[in-house]
């Protein structure tokens, strides 16, 4: 993302710098969360309370309580209600006409509540009197009603049930009870009212069509008779006509007597093969059978018994022998003649079913002509008949149906499809406003304004904003910018520093003993080649810059009051949103740990800082980072390190640390021209960035002081005096204008008054 300090750079956001400053701004927070919840209460108390009760139905199929099982049967179990139909109910309660009759019913017409427009304003009177607006009283009161009604009302259908809810809001509680179930109570009397209406008009529709069917029945029967009279089809029970029963009859008789023709052949032929054959008859049923024969039979075993008897005793030829053996030969004689009429009365028997089957015949024959002519005359009767059968059933149908619908035409008679399950009682809690649940809610959107604000106003402004990693490539410069830059510095032109900001160093110091020092003339050791700095010895450049001695001028803090101290000079640098300060630290490390302590502070105003480590001791890192053997300045200008990975953050600040490094620094310092570009990457990428040089010469600090905008910090706590004069002098010869003095935390400078500053 594009970085809040004007260039590309990505950035993380700073959690803990954004709750910071809601905790910093936590009275502006309090109070608009205040002030909104104050609001909600006060809205909430001058709404007026309103009230809401509901009740409840279940849609289903319901039948008169006297209507028997058999009933049911007969008309058909009606189908219970399906998704669609509940939904047409729940359109039907919400329906115009059911709403304007419960609006007559209860007069809410009447209630302003429900009519604003019966109490027109004057100017609704002026724009009805200018043909504006129609004038609302011209329409039926129920019809006025119909806006505000249709508003309070709420019916749905409860999920995954036929249970309808009618919810009414109101601003009488008893209004709000009352409607829903009048609501119902008026629906229940539509359902039942409807479905007695198709009652009603069931019955009359079907008394003529009764009517008009009794009389096709009866015509219908009359042309039944009349054909069966006409063609001799006279019923003759359920199984036919008359020829056909005829018909069967003879067949029936014909068998009968063929079956007795038949019996009384075979039993002749087996009495005529006896007597042929010369056996005996007695083995023969009919023989056997007549008494005739039973009796001579009896009469000759007597005889026999007789001649047994009296063969013992008697001889061959006695008389009585012979006159007993006669009588035995006559018996055997009438015993074959009752067995020849047996034979004669079987044929006769069989001649007389032979008669009888032959006229039996021609009885069959003419009955049969008779049945296929009532056959064809019976198609035009069935016809008939079921033309008759068919208006006669249709009759019983309607008359079923007409006392069916005659039955349920009276009141109470029919009840509608659903039934009140749970009726309105008169709430007695608001349903609006909640007073407490809306005030919490407008405290809650206070504070979530206000702290969004103040997120908003952190982030856009870039102080909640910290650079995740350093751009890992320079700068691109044009041809004229590297010219430029590879041309010796020019000192600035003396800047004009407001009083209270700006102190000459002879008002700071005055009448300190001046040790004159020419142009040409080397400063001290202490500060043109100081050791203990990466800037100390490395080559000079061919060509020198001609340089025109200044007067520095030495820079306090605002107080009006020459205030030296690590605080002021990191007000002044916030304050004068100081880009690049180098300190100079001839002291050594008691100058390097007030540039840490510098750092450290403008860190704490909230402002982005960065220090750079050029230190010949490592004293800065040795202070901030968690180790000393971390990438630094040094391993970037050899190349062995990239910019992301030289730059850590302090132990004990929000202040970043770019380390010493440990490559050689021989070797680093021949890239030193690099250093005022990575100087400028910094720049782009941090508020403030500070470069401790620690006893650095000033043809060092020339060349990293490349911008008008950086600062000069000589940071010489415990300094003396002459090496102070010497060093501004130095600074001053060197074309610096401003110069910051910073020592320890005690706010003035060393000085003599019988001394005077250079």
């Amino acid at each position: 993302m594009t970085g809040v300090y004007g260039s590309q750079q990505d950035v993380d956001i700073d959690l803990g710098g954004l709750f910071g400053a809601i905790w910093r701004r936590r009275r502006a927070v309090l109070l608009a969360t205040a002030a909104c919840a104050g609001l909600a209460f006060v809205g909430a108390s001058l709404v007026s309370p309103k009230y809401r009760s509901e009740t409840r139905l279940i849609i289903e199929t319901r039948e008169p309580a006297f209507t028997t099982s058999s009933d049911r049967t007969t008309s058909g179990e009606r189908p219970a209600f399906d998704e669609l139909g509940i939904v047409s109910q729940v359109e039907i309660l919400k329906s115009v006409d059911l709403v304007k009759q419960v609006a007559r019913n209860m007069k809410l017409y009447e209630l302003e509540e429900f009519d604003p427009t019966a109490k027109p304003s004057a100017i609704s009177d002026l724009m009805v009197l200018f043909g504006l607006k129609k004038n609302p009283l011209e329409l039926a009161p129920e019809e006025r009603v119909l806006k505000e009604f249709i508003q309070k009302l709420s019916v749905y259908q409860v999920e995954k049930s036929r249970v309808v809810g009618v919810e009414f809001t109101s601003e009488d509680p008893k209004l709000a009870a009352a409607i829903p179930n009048e609501m119902a109570k008026v629906y229940l009397s539509l359902q039942s009212g409807a479905k007695l209406d198709t009652n009603s008009e069931a019955s009359r529709w079907l008394e003529p069509e009764i009517a008009n069917l009794r009389e096709k029945v009866r015509e219908a029967e009359a042309k039944v008779a009349a054909y069966r009279a006409s063609s001799d089809l006279l019923p003759a029970g359920s199984d036919g006509t008359f020829a056909v029963n005829q018909l069967n009859g003879i067949s029936a008789e014909l068998a009968r007597i063929r079956g007795e023709k038949a019996n009384a052949e075979a039993r002749a032929e087996s009495v005529r093969a006896v007597l042929k054959n010369g056996g005996q008859a007695d083995s023969l049923a009919d023989v056997v059978g007549s008494q005739m024969i039973q009796r001579l039979k009896e009469s000759e075993a007597q005889i026999q018994g007789q001649i047994s008897d009296l063969s013992t005793s008697l001889l061959d030829g006695h008389p009585r022998l012979k006159g007993l053996r006669s009588q035995l030969v006559s018996i055997r004689g009438q015993i074959r003649e009752e067995t020849q009429k047996i034979l004669a009365s079987l044929d006769n028997e069989a001649n007389v079913a032979r008669l009888r089957e032959r006229q039996l015949m021609g009885q069959l024959n003419t009955v049969k002509a008779d049945s296929a002519r009532a056959g064809e005359e019976e198609v035009g009767l069935r016809a008939l008949e079921r033309e008759a059968t068919a208006q006669r059933q249709l009759l019983e149908t309607y008359l079923a149906r007409y006392r069916e619908a005659a039955s349920r035409t009276s009141t109470n008679s029919t009840p509608a499809d659903a039934r009140v399950i749970s009726a309105a009682v008169e709430p007695t809690e608001v349903h609006f406003p909640k007073v407490v649940p809306i005030t919490v809610v407008g405290g809650l959107a206070g504070f979530l304004l206000s702290a969004v604000g103040i997120l908003l106003v952190e982030l856009f402004s870039g102080r909640a904003l910290r650079p995740s990693a350093v751009p890992p490539v320079m700068p691109v410069k044009s041809e004229d910018e590297r010219k430029r830059a590879a041309e010796p510095a020019r000192p600035p032109e003396p800047v004009v520093v407001e009083p209270v900001v700006a102190r000459s160093f002879a008002a700071a110091v005055p009448e300190l003993p001046t040790k004159k020092v020419a142009a040409g003339e080397p400063v001290p050791t202490a500060v043109t080649k100081v050791q203990g700095s990466l800037l100390s010895g490395f080559d000079e450049p061919e060509e020198e810059e001609e340089i025109r001695p200044t007067e520095p001028d030495l820079l306090a803090s605002d107080s009006g009051e020459e205030d030296f101290s690590v605080a002021a000079v990191a007000r002044h640098l916030v304050e004068n949103d100081v880009p690049v300060a180098i300190t100079v630290s001839p002291s050594g490390d008691k100058g390097s740990t007030a540039a840490v302590m510098l750092a450290r502070t403008v860190a704490e105003e909230g402002r982005k800082t960065v220090l750079i480590d050029l230190t010949g001791s490592a004293c800065p890192t040795r202070l901030m980072a968690e180790s000393m053997r971390l990438p630094g300045i040094t391993d970037l200008l050899v190349g062995d390190a990239a910019f992301a990975d030289i730059i850590h953050g302090d132990r004990l600040s929000a202040a970043h640390i770019i380390p010493r490094g440990y490559s050689d620094i021989k070797r680093a310092m021949k890239g030193i021209d690099r250093l005022s570009m990575v100087i400028d990457a910094l720049s782009d990428a941090y508020e403030t960035v500070i470069v401790e040089c620690g006893a650095a010469d000033v043809q060092g600090i020339r060349r990293l002081s490349r911008s008008g905008e950086t600062e000069i910090i000589l940071s010489i706590p415990g300094a003396e005096e002459d090496e102070i004069v010497a060093l501004i002098e130095a600074f001053g010869n060197a074309g610096y204008s401003e110069i910051v003095l910073m020592t320890a935390d005690t706010g003035r400078p060393p000085h003599d008054p019988d001394r005077r500053a250079a």
